[in-house]
């Protein structure tokens, strides 16, 4: 008798039609088999064995290179359950539209079935997915993101409790482009896009949004974020999560060499993107790393930006829409030295300076995380680290301070929910416009959001040792526009602190927002900073809140009345903080 997978695969076959159905059994000569594929397929080529070996650059189709919000969808059976914040579309005419798209998107192709395991193999904490894909660009992906073929299969026996992902690249057309989640079924379907988030179902789409409703019915938490251990002189460690919108500094944040190596204070890495918390029997919430490898964003990263990541990429790497020297070493914008002569754009282009950027802006490398120097020895413990702080930050020229501690959980709560970041070009063309992104979950939460803010406030009162929670501005500038705090390294000064402040030490004053650090508070011996730059780095300046209260209102009065009655308190409770602080000053 067929196993609930073999009986969804089949019927992904006949509708899709493949000439073949290959199971992957995620062997290194089935990886080699995939990238002779690839390289086969003529957007593919092999870089430098010396310097990089089993290096390859993938180029995707210029229409195809990055994550289509506008065309991802949440097909709620309620259109209300999606949320304001959601694109929605009803299941059965997603089904219908979409299923006629991928009625034969597969005739003359291989659909690879890959099994695989989001999480360290044996934890209780990780689940199990299975993707139908036909692009060998994907099963390589997975291969390096994920533990993937026989060993999903091992764990999954005959049960059906996986999460299945239909992909296919269709005919690459962004008019017949969609990534459908039925969170319902726990289903997740994408065609027409080879990219990343699109087409690696087990990254953003089951691990954030499809996670995220289990994670709400099951009782534990499915969060865009770092994992990182910061070890101190005495040898503990202590596991902080960290929540940044993109352009933010996250995985720079996650493998940061230590500015403050020298008096014995290390960063290790667990993850740099998704984590998924379950209540350990200690009382701590316990954080898995649901992936095996890192797939960022190559432009900006340099030796000086994240040295760890540099060391890991020389080998074992996929890059993808990077630029190529006549070396065939992959280039990318920031990489720390000048473009050279003969440089080959992301286009396969010859490059010259009126041709734009030599990278895209969103190009990527998809490497194994063990091959980063500063990975965490606990990084695969199937048991999770315990997480003792969540920190949320954005980009704010002015607004926020350097740093603050929220005055309790629900308070912390109501700072992630209102979290927001300063647009850059990359991202929009528009700068410094002020998106709302909710615990950066805005474009990955499965459900409605006002749900999701219920679902954080709810776990609060189960832990029964919840993180303290913590908010981070690395971009504030002062009145000539120039950033007043330093960044990468030295962010580990601020990480200090907030370990302080988890064990009940590190000098702060209140202010209407939370707790700030005092003017002796920081430790910056070795850093050139004056008293006036720390000063307004750690000032709260009442008119800057004042336009941030009113935006922030305007945001959550789209949720009406689903908004949990305890985000409507604490915003009216920080309005009141700031008059009390007017008044006292007249």
């Amino acid at each position: 008798m067929a196993t609930p997978l073999e009986t969804w695969v089949n019927e992904a076959a006949l509708l899709t039609k493949p000439d073949a159905v290959v199971y992957c059994d995620g062997s290194e000569a089935e990886y080699q088999r995939m990238i002779a594929e690839m390289l086969r397929g003529g957007d593919s080529y092999a870089l430098n064995e010396k310097t990089f070996p089993n290096c390859y650059l993938h180029r995707s189709s210029p229409n195809d290179v990055a994550r289509t919000e506008h065309l991802t969808y949440i097909c709620s059976s309620d259109k209300d359950d999606a949320g304001p914040t959601n694109n929605w579309m009803d299941p059965g005419a997603a089904k219908h539209k979409v299923g006629a798209l991928l009625d034969g998107a597969m005739r003359g192709r291989t659909m690879y079935v890959v099994p695989y395991i989001m999480g360290p193999v044996n934890s209780p904490i990780s689940k199990v997915g299975v993707e139908a894909t036909d692009s060998p660009y994907v099963v390589a992906s997975m291969h390096i993101m994920s533990r993937m073929g026989k060993v999903a299969m091992d764990r999954l026996g005959t049960s059906n409790d996986f999460v299945p992902g239909l992909h296919s690249l269709g005919d690459l057309d962004p008019m017949r482009r969609y990534i459908l989640h039925f969170p319902e079924e726990k289903l997740i379907w994408s065609v027409g896009s080879g990219y990343g988030g699109n087409a690696l179902l087990g990254k953003k789409c089951f691990a954030l949004r499809i996670a995220s409703v289990m994670a709400r019915e099951q009782g534990w938490m499915a969060e865009h974020m770092l994992i990182l251990g910061l070890e101190s002189p005495d040898g503990k460690v202590t596991y902080m999560g960290a929540a940044f919108p993109s352009a933010c500094g996250k995985t720079n944040l996650a493998m940061m060499v230590s500015a403050l190596e020298s008096q014995g204070y290390r960063v290790w890495t667990v993850g740099d993107d998704i984590a998924w918390m379950k209540i350990g029997d200690d009382g701590y919430l316990h954080a898995i790393n649901p992936e095996a490898g890192f797939f960022g964003v190559a432009p900006g990263t340099g030796m000086r930006t994240n040295p760890n990541v540099m060391a890991a990429l020389h080998k074992n790497t996929l890059f993808t829409n990077v630029a190529m020297t006549p070396e065939r070493e992959p280039w990318w914008e920031g990489i720390g030295d000048e473009p050279p002569a003969g440089l080959i754009n992301w286009k396969g282009e010859k490059w010259d300076s009126s041709k734009g950027a030599a990278a895209h802006p969103n190009a990527r490398y998809t490497v194994p995380a063990q091959q980063s120097p500063s990975i965490s020895p606990k990084w695969e413990g199937p048991e999770g680290v315990p997480i003792s702080a969540f920190i949320f930050g954005g980009r704010r020229a002015r607004v926020a301070p350097l740093v603050y501690e929220s005055l309790d959980w629900q308070n912390g709560v109501f700072i992630g929910a209102m979290m927001a970041s300063e647009t850059t070009a990359a991202a929009t063309g528009d700068v410094g416009i002020t998106r709302r992104d909710p615990m950066a979950m805005l474009p990955f939460c499965g459900y409605n959001m006002a749900d999701y803010f219920g679902h954080w406030l709810e776990m609060g009162k189960k832990i029964p040792k919840p993180p303290k929670i913590f908010h981070v501005n690395w971009f504030r500038k002062g009145a000539d526009g120039k950033f007043l705090w330093p960044g990468y390294g030295e962010n580990v000064r601020v990480l200090k602190w907030i370990l302080e402040r988890v064990e009940g030490r590190g000098a702060a004053q209140e202010t209407p927002i939370g707790y700030v650090p005092a003017m002796n508070g920081l430790t910056l011996d070795g850093l050139k900073i004056s008293d006036e730059a720390l000063k307004e780095l750690l000032s709260v300046n009442s008119e800057d809140w004042d336009a941030e209260l009113e935006d922030s209102k305007q945001f959550f009065a789209k949720f009406g009345e689903r908004l949990p009655r305890e985000i409507r308190e604490e915003h009216e409770k920080l309005a009141r903080r700031f008059e009390r602080v007017a008044n006292a000053a007249r």
